[in-house]
C-alpha cells in the first residue's frame, strides 16, 4: 500500500473533499472536511493533511499547534490530530491505517521539533480507538468531556 501519503491540503483537493461523505453515526464523533477547512483558513494553528492514495483523497484531518493543544497534554512539543475521516466509499481498504502509519515520517519532515501526537476518541467510538491503538497510540489514562460525550486521550510518542 505504498500509494497512501500524506500530504497538506492544496485547493486541488477541493472538489472531491467537497463531497466527502461520512454516515451519521462516524460523523457525530469528527469534523467534517469542508467545514474544518473553514475553520484553519483564519487559524494559522489548524494545519489541514490530506491522506492520498495516489494523487486522490481519500481521507483527511487536521495537525493543530498552540493553545488548543494544551487542553489534552502539558508537552509543549505535541502536535494536537482531530477531524480524522476517510471518505465513505474509499471505507474497509486499509487507508485509515497506513494514512496513520506514514504520521511518524512526515511529522519529522514538516513538523521536526514536535515528538508527540495527542488526540481524543470518543468513549463509545471503539473501531476508532482499535484503529489508533493498533498504529501505537496508547491511552493515557486522561478523560475529557467532548460535545457528545466522554473522550479518551491517546497519546503517540514520536
Amino acid at each position: 500500500m505504498n500509494q497512501i501519503t500524506l500530504n497538506r491540503y492544496e485547493t486541488k483537493y477541493d472538489a472531491v473533499l467537497k463531497n466527502f461523505f461520512l454516515p451519521d453515526e462516524q460523523a457525530q464523533f469528527t469534523g467534517m472536511p469542508l467545514e474544518m477547512l473553514v475553520k484553519a483558513k483564519d487559524d494559522p494553528a489548524r494545519n489541514p493533511i490530506v491522506i492520498l492514495k495516489g494523487a486522490h483523497p481519500v481521507g483527511f484531518f487536521l495537525l493543530c499547534t498552540g493553545e488548543l493543544v494544551k487542553e489534552y497534554t502539558l508537552n509543549q512539543n505535541a502536535l494536537l490530530l482531530i477531524a480524522f475521516s476517510i471518505d465513505l466509499p474509499q471505507q474497509g481498504r486499509g487507508y485509515a491505517k497506513e494514512g496513520l502509519k506514514k504520521l511518524s515520517n512526515f511529522i519529522a519532515e514538516d513538523f521536526p521539533d514536535k515528538n508527540e501526537v495527542v488526540l481524543a476518541v470518543n468513549c463509545k467510538n471503539i473501531p476508532a480507538q482499535k484503529l489508533y491503538e493498533s498504529v501505537g497510540f496508547l491511552d493515557t489514562g486522561k478523560r475529557k468531556m467532548g460535545k457528545i460525550g466522554k473522550q479518551m486521550i491517546l497519546s503517540l510518542s514520536l
